[in-house]
Protein backbone atom coordinates (compact mmCIF):
# COMPACT_ATOMS: atom_id res chain seq x y z
CA UNK A 1 0.00 0.00 0.00
CA UNK A 2 2.35 2.31 0.75
CA UNK A 3 4.90 1.80 -2.17
CA UNK A 4 2.25 2.75 -4.19
CA UNK A 5 0.46 5.66 -2.70
CA UNK A 6 4.37 7.03 -3.04
CA UNK A 7 5.52 7.64 -6.32
CA UNK A 8 9.36 8.41 -7.04
CA UNK A 9 8.50 11.83 -5.61
CA UNK A 10 8.13 12.91 -2.40
CA UNK A 11 4.83 14.67 -1.89
CA UNK A 12 2.38 15.07 1.19
CA UNK A 13 -1.41 15.75 1.16
CA UNK A 14 -1.90 19.31 2.45
CA UNK A 15 -5.11 19.91 4.66
CA UNK A 16 -6.85 16.56 2.45
CA UNK A 17 -6.70 18.99 -0.44
CA UNK A 18 -6.90 17.46 -4.06
CA UNK A 19 -3.12 19.43 -5.32
CA UNK A 20 -0.05 17.88 -3.99
CA UNK A 21 2.56 19.52 -2.52
CA UNK A 22 5.62 17.81 -4.67
CA UNK A 23 8.35 18.49 -1.82
CA UNK A 24 11.19 17.56 -3.84
CA UNK A 25 10.99 20.12 -6.95
CA UNK A 26 14.07 21.67 -6.27
CA UNK A 27 16.19 18.50 -6.11
CA UNK A 28 17.75 15.69 -8.14
CA UNK A 29 19.21 12.20 -7.70
CA UNK A 30 21.65 10.71 -10.05
CA UNK A 31 23.80 7.61 -9.70
CA UNK A 32 27.23 7.91 -10.56
CA UNK A 33 30.42 5.95 -10.54
CA UNK A 34 32.38 7.81 -7.75
CA UNK A 35 32.91 10.64 -5.28
CA UNK A 36 35.34 12.30 -7.55
CA UNK A 37 35.20 16.15 -8.23
CA UNK A 38 34.81 15.67 -11.95
CA UNK A 39 32.14 13.00 -11.38
CA UNK A 40 30.42 14.76 -8.94
CA UNK A 41 30.30 18.51 -10.72
CA UNK A 42 29.45 16.88 -13.97
CA UNK A 43 26.37 14.90 -12.29
CA UNK A 44 25.49 18.37 -10.48
CA UNK A 45 25.23 20.46 -13.78
CA UNK A 46 23.08 17.35 -15.18
CA UNK A 47 21.14 17.80 -11.83
CA UNK A 48 20.35 21.56 -12.32
CA UNK A 49 19.11 20.90 -16.16
CA UNK A 50 16.58 18.48 -14.50
CA UNK A 51 15.55 20.67 -11.99
CA UNK A 52 14.92 23.36 -14.81
CA UNK A 53 12.76 20.80 -16.38
CA UNK A 54 10.63 19.57 -13.32
CA UNK A 55 9.53 23.07 -12.32
CA UNK A 56 9.07 24.44 -15.57
CA UNK A 57 7.13 21.25 -16.89
CA UNK A 58 8.99 22.30 -19.91
CA UNK A 59 10.86 18.77 -21.61
CA UNK A 60 12.55 20.63 -23.61
CA UNK A 61 14.45 23.23 -21.02
CA UNK A 62 17.52 21.29 -20.54
CA UNK A 63 18.10 21.69 -24.04
CA UNK A 64 17.72 25.62 -23.39
CA UNK A 65 21.53 26.80 -24.57
CA UNK A 66 21.49 29.74 -21.78
CA UNK A 67 20.76 27.67 -19.29
CA UNK A 68 23.56 25.16 -19.92
CA UNK A 69 25.83 28.04 -20.37
CA UNK A 70 24.55 28.73 -16.46
CA UNK A 71 25.87 25.22 -15.46
CA UNK A 72 29.20 26.38 -15.64
CA UNK A 73 28.57 28.47 -12.32
CA UNK A 74 26.48 25.48 -10.55
CA UNK A 75 27.53 26.39 -6.93
CA UNK A 76 25.59 29.85 -7.63
CA UNK A 77 22.40 27.69 -7.76
CA UNK A 78 23.41 24.30 -5.29
CA UNK A 79 22.36 24.52 -1.72
CA UNK A 80 23.92 21.32 -0.97
CA UNK A 81 24.54 17.71 -1.96
CA UNK A 82 24.82 14.08 -0.31
CA UNK A 83 25.84 10.88 -1.28
CA UNK A 84 23.40 7.91 -0.68
CA UNK A 85 24.83 4.52 -0.96
CA UNK A 86 22.73 1.11 -1.54
CA UNK A 87 23.28 -1.84 -0.10
CA UNK A 88 23.63 -3.27 -3.80
CA UNK A 89 26.19 -0.72 -4.54
CA UNK A 90 25.37 1.56 -6.04
CA UNK A 91 26.02 4.97 -5.29
CA UNK A 92 23.56 8.24 -5.81
CA UNK A 93 24.21 12.24 -5.53
CA UNK A 94 21.61 13.63 -4.40
CA UNK A 95 22.03 17.61 -4.72
CA UNK A 96 19.37 20.26 -3.45
CA UNK A 97 19.82 23.53 -5.24
CA UNK A 98 18.32 26.75 -3.68
CA UNK A 99 14.27 27.81 -4.96
CA UNK A 100 14.40 31.32 -4.84
CA UNK A 101 17.76 30.95 -7.43
CA UNK A 102 15.82 28.50 -9.66
CA UNK A 103 12.80 30.69 -10.01
CA UNK A 104 14.92 33.27 -10.69
CA UNK A 105 16.96 31.45 -13.56
CA UNK A 106 13.48 30.44 -14.95
CA UNK A 107 12.31 33.75 -14.82
CA UNK A 108 15.87 34.66 -16.38
CA UNK A 109 15.52 31.96 -19.48
CA UNK A 110 11.46 32.94 -19.71
CA UNK A 111 10.50 29.43 -19.00
CA UNK A 112 7.19 28.86 -17.51
CA UNK A 113 7.06 28.24 -13.78
CA UNK A 114 4.92 25.60 -12.45
CA UNK A 115 4.30 25.99 -8.90
CA UNK A 116 5.18 23.12 -6.15
CA UNK A 117 0.93 22.32 -5.72
CA UNK A 118 0.52 19.77 -8.23
CA UNK A 119 -2.73 17.59 -9.64
CA UNK A 120 -2.00 13.94 -8.12
CA UNK A 121 -3.11 11.94 -11.23
CA UNK A 122 -4.15 8.19 -11.16
CA UNK A 123 -2.99 5.40 -14.04
CA UNK A 124 -5.30 3.14 -15.32
CA UNK A 125 -3.36 1.32 -17.50
CA UNK A 126 -4.55 -2.05 -19.69
CA UNK A 127 -2.34 -4.23 -21.73
CA UNK A 128 -3.37 -6.38 -24.33
CA UNK A 129 -1.10 -9.27 -24.90
CA UNK A 130 -1.27 -12.86 -27.40
CA UNK A 131 -5.07 -12.23 -26.84
CA UNK A 132 -5.18 -11.53 -22.81
CA UNK A 133 -6.05 -8.39 -21.32
CA UNK A 134 -4.44 -7.22 -17.99
CA UNK A 135 -4.16 -3.69 -15.99
CA UNK A 136 -0.61 -2.46 -15.03
CA UNK A 137 0.11 -3.06 -11.07
CA UNK A 138 2.93 -4.28 -9.12
CA UNK A 139 2.57 -7.40 -9.42
CA UNK A 140 1.08 -7.65 -12.98
CA UNK A 141 3.78 -6.03 -15.03
CA UNK A 142 6.13 -4.46 -12.30
CA UNK A 143 8.93 -2.88 -14.91
CA UNK A 144 6.18 -0.90 -16.70
CA UNK A 145 4.97 0.13 -13.29
CA UNK A 146 8.09 1.23 -11.60
CA UNK A 147 8.74 2.88 -15.44
CA UNK A 148 5.40 4.98 -14.71
CA UNK A 149 7.05 6.65 -10.82
CA UNK A 150 10.37 6.50 -12.47
CA UNK A 151 9.41 8.80 -15.47
CA UNK A 152 6.73 10.73 -13.72
CA UNK A 153 9.47 11.41 -10.92
CA UNK A 154 11.06 13.22 -13.06
CA UNK A 155 8.89 15.40 -14.48
CA UNK A 156 7.64 16.69 -11.16
CA UNK A 157 4.41 15.03 -11.36
CA UNK A 158 2.42 13.21 -8.86
CA UNK A 159 0.96 9.93 -10.01
CA UNK A 160 -0.50 6.45 -8.50
CA UNK A 161 -1.19 3.76 -10.13
CA UNK A 162 -4.12 1.99 -8.30
CA UNK A 163 -3.42 -1.03 -6.24
CA UNK A 164 -6.43 -3.37 -7.80
CA UNK A 165 -7.12 -4.73 -5.21
CA UNK A 166 -10.80 -6.30 -3.93
CA UNK A 167 -11.92 -2.70 -3.36
CA UNK A 168 -10.95 -1.34 -6.48
CA UNK A 169 -11.84 -4.52 -8.82
CA UNK A 170 -15.77 -3.61 -6.87
CA UNK A 171 -15.93 -0.92 -9.38
CA UNK A 172 -13.39 -0.90 -11.68
CA UNK A 173 -11.90 -3.80 -14.12
CA UNK A 174 -10.95 -4.21 -17.73
CA UNK A 175 -13.51 -3.11 -19.74
CA UNK A 176 -13.94 0.15 -17.78
CA UNK A 177 -10.83 1.08 -18.55
CA UNK A 178 -10.36 -0.41 -22.19
CA UNK A 179 -14.07 1.69 -22.50
CA UNK A 180 -12.91 4.22 -20.77
CA UNK A 181 -15.72 4.61 -18.63
CA UNK A 182 -15.94 7.55 -16.89
CA UNK A 183 -17.98 7.42 -14.29
CA UNK A 184 -16.88 3.80 -12.20
CA UNK A 185 -12.73 5.07 -12.95
CA UNK A 186 -13.11 8.50 -11.52
CA UNK A 187 -15.23 7.32 -8.33
CA UNK A 188 -12.17 4.04 -7.59
CA UNK A 189 -9.72 7.22 -8.14
CA UNK A 190 -11.19 8.67 -5.04
CA UNK A 191 -9.54 6.48 -3.08
CA UNK A 192 -6.07 7.62 -3.66
CA UNK A 193 -7.38 11.33 -3.66
CA UNK A 194 -6.82 11.60 -7.31
CA UNK A 195 -7.24 14.98 -8.44
CA UNK A 196 -7.72 13.80 -12.56
CA UNK A 197 -7.52 10.40 -13.70
CA UNK A 198 -6.66 8.62 -16.98
CA UNK A 199 -7.30 5.60 -18.64
CA UNK A 200 -5.42 3.83 -20.93
CA UNK A 201 -4.67 1.23 -23.66
CA UNK A 202 -1.54 -0.73 -25.03
CA UNK A 203 -2.20 -3.34 -27.73
CA UNK A 204 -0.47 -4.42 -30.80
CA UNK A 205 -2.49 -4.53 -34.05
CA UNK A 206 -2.57 -7.82 -36.32
CA UNK A 207 0.76 -9.03 -37.71
CA UNK A 208 2.51 -6.24 -36.09
CA UNK A 209 5.53 -5.75 -33.60
CA UNK A 210 4.49 -1.94 -33.41
CA UNK A 211 2.97 -1.07 -29.96
CA UNK A 212 -0.15 0.80 -30.07
CA UNK A 213 -0.82 3.47 -27.14
CA UNK A 214 -3.83 5.52 -26.25
CA UNK A 215 -4.71 7.19 -23.46
CA UNK A 216 -7.06 10.22 -22.36
CA UNK A 217 -8.43 11.95 -19.29
CA UNK A 218 -11.84 10.00 -17.66
CA UNK A 219 -13.54 13.74 -18.95
CA UNK A 220 -12.01 13.99 -22.69
CA UNK A 221 -14.53 13.13 -25.36
CA UNK A 222 -12.14 10.79 -27.86
CA UNK A 223 -9.83 7.78 -27.09
CA UNK A 224 -7.48 7.80 -30.05
CA UNK A 225 -7.01 11.97 -29.52
CA UNK A 226 -3.38 10.85 -27.74
CA UNK A 227 -2.02 8.30 -29.15
CA UNK A 228 1.64 6.73 -29.08
CA UNK A 229 2.96 3.80 -31.63
CA UNK A 230 6.46 2.24 -30.75
CA UNK A 231 8.33 0.43 -28.11
CA UNK A 232 6.36 -0.71 -24.96
CA UNK A 233 8.46 1.15 -22.62
CA UNK A 234 8.67 4.26 -24.88
CA UNK A 235 5.67 4.81 -25.56
CA UNK A 236 4.56 4.71 -21.40
CA UNK A 237 7.76 7.24 -21.42
CA UNK A 238 6.11 9.45 -23.91
CA UNK A 239 2.28 9.21 -22.37
CA UNK A 240 4.09 10.38 -19.04
CA UNK A 241 6.07 13.40 -21.03
CA UNK A 242 2.41 14.31 -23.04
CA UNK A 243 0.69 14.28 -19.60
CA UNK A 244 3.47 16.58 -17.78
CA UNK A 245 3.24 18.68 -20.52
CA UNK A 246 -0.44 18.93 -20.76
CA UNK A 247 -0.86 19.44 -17.10
CA UNK A 248 2.39 21.88 -17.05
CA UNK A 249 0.23 24.08 -19.88
CA UNK A 250 -2.83 24.41 -17.57
CA UNK A 251 -1.49 25.11 -14.75
CA UNK A 252 1.75 26.82 -14.97
CA UNK A 253 2.46 30.64 -14.72
CA UNK A 254 4.34 33.40 -16.37
CA UNK A 255 7.61 33.58 -14.79
CA UNK A 256 7.85 37.81 -14.74
CA UNK A 257 3.93 38.01 -13.86
CA UNK A 258 5.32 35.32 -10.67
CA UNK A 259 7.31 38.25 -9.32
CA UNK A 260 4.65 41.21 -9.67
CA UNK A 261 2.87 41.86 -6.58
CA UNK A 262 -1.17 42.33 -6.64
CA UNK A 263 -4.04 42.01 -4.80
CA UNK A 264 -7.57 40.62 -4.89
CA UNK A 265 -10.58 40.46 -2.94
CA UNK A 266 -12.05 37.11 -2.59
CA UNK A 267 -15.95 36.46 -1.45
CA UNK A 268 -16.24 33.44 -0.17
CA UNK A 269 -19.65 31.88 0.39
CA UNK A 270 -20.72 28.72 2.86
CA UNK A 271 -18.73 29.15 5.82
CA UNK A 272 -20.64 27.83 9.10
CA UNK A 273 -18.17 28.80 11.89
CA UNK A 274 -15.22 30.34 13.05
CA UNK A 275 -13.13 27.10 12.45
CA UNK A 276 -14.59 27.16 8.85
CA UNK A 277 -13.02 30.70 8.14
CA UNK A 278 -9.95 29.96 9.70
CA UNK A 279 -9.33 26.57 7.97
CA UNK A 280 -10.17 28.40 4.56
CA UNK A 281 -7.58 31.21 5.37
CA UNK A 282 -4.92 28.66 6.02
CA UNK A 283 -5.56 26.89 2.53
CA UNK A 284 -5.87 30.32 0.56
CA UNK A 285 -2.26 30.47 2.41
CA UNK A 286 -1.33 27.32 1.34
CA UNK A 287 -1.76 28.25 -2.28
CA UNK A 288 1.88 28.87 -4.08
CA UNK A 289 0.82 31.85 -5.70
CA UNK A 290 -1.11 33.95 -2.29
CA UNK A 291 1.60 35.25 -0.23
CA UNK A 292 -0.81 36.63 2.39
CA UNK A 293 -4.95 35.92 2.99
CA UNK A 294 -6.62 39.09 5.60
CA UNK A 295 -10.48 38.63 6.40
CA UNK A 296 -11.60 42.25 5.23
CA UNK A 297 -15.30 41.53 6.14
CA UNK A 298 -17.19 38.98 7.51
CA UNK A 299 -21.50 39.28 7.40
CA UNK A 300 -23.86 35.73 8.43
CA UNK A 301 -23.86 35.36 4.38
CA UNK A 302 -20.19 35.66 3.33
CA UNK A 303 -16.71 36.37 4.24
CA UNK A 304 -14.18 38.66 2.56
CA UNK A 305 -10.70 37.78 2.24
CA UNK A 306 -7.73 40.29 0.64
CA UNK A 307 -5.25 38.07 -1.00
CA UNK A 308 -1.91 39.92 -2.19
CA UNK A 309 -1.13 37.22 -4.77
CA UNK A 310 1.74 36.77 -7.92
CA UNK A 311 0.70 36.76 -11.37
CA UNK A 312 -2.69 37.78 -12.58
CA UNK A 313 -6.00 36.72 -11.53
CA UNK A 314 -6.08 33.70 -13.94
CA UNK A 315 -2.89 32.07 -12.10
CA UNK A 316 -4.64 32.53 -8.98
CA UNK A 317 -7.66 30.97 -10.16
CA UNK A 318 -5.44 27.66 -11.13
CA UNK A 319 -4.01 27.80 -7.91
CA UNK A 320 -7.91 28.15 -6.33
CA UNK A 321 -9.21 24.94 -8.94
CA UNK A 322 -6.78 22.77 -7.54
CA UNK A 323 -8.52 22.73 -3.73
CA UNK A 324 -11.45 21.05 -3.54
CA UNK A 325 -12.63 23.57 -0.64
CA UNK A 326 -13.34 26.07 -3.03
CA UNK A 327 -15.95 26.08 -5.52
CA UNK A 328 -17.30 28.46 -8.02
CA UNK A 329 -19.88 29.50 -6.73
CA UNK A 330 -23.71 29.00 -8.31
CA UNK A 331 -26.59 31.31 -7.80
CA UNK A 332 -29.26 28.80 -6.93
CA UNK A 333 -32.15 31.65 -7.96
CA UNK A 334 -30.55 32.36 -11.51
CA UNK A 335 -32.29 30.70 -14.42
CA UNK A 336 -28.79 29.35 -15.65
CA UNK A 337 -25.21 30.27 -14.76
CA UNK A 338 -22.27 31.84 -16.70
CA UNK A 339 -18.93 31.39 -14.59
CA UNK A 340 -16.91 35.14 -14.75
CA UNK A 341 -13.39 34.31 -15.96
CA UNK A 342 -12.28 37.11 -13.60
CA UNK A 343 -14.68 36.39 -10.55
CA UNK A 344 -13.60 35.31 -7.39
CA UNK A 345 -16.51 34.26 -5.48
CA UNK A 346 -16.30 30.70 -4.61
CA UNK A 347 -18.51 28.58 -2.10
CA UNK A 348 -16.78 26.67 0.77
CA UNK A 349 -16.77 23.13 0.62
CA UNK A 350 -14.69 22.13 3.18
CA UNK A 351 -13.19 18.52 3.89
Amino acid sequence: MYRLLISAISFIFCFSVSAVEVTDLYQDILKVDDKSRDTRLAASRKALLNVLVKVSGDESADQNKLAQQRTKNISNYMLKFEYDEKANGQLNLVVKFEARKINELIKELNLPLWGVQRPLVAIWLGIEDNWRRELVTQESYPQLEQLIYDKAGRRGLPVVVPLLDLQDRRLVGIPEVWGNFSGPVEEASRRYSAERSITARMYQEPDSETWILDWRFTNDDLFDSNRLEGDKQQIVGEMIDSLALGLANEYAIDPNAYYEQAAATLTLKGTQSFVDIELAKRRLQNLSVVTQATIMRKTPEFVEFKLNHTGSVADLKKGLGLDSAFKDYVDPRAFYHVVDKNSLEYQWVGE
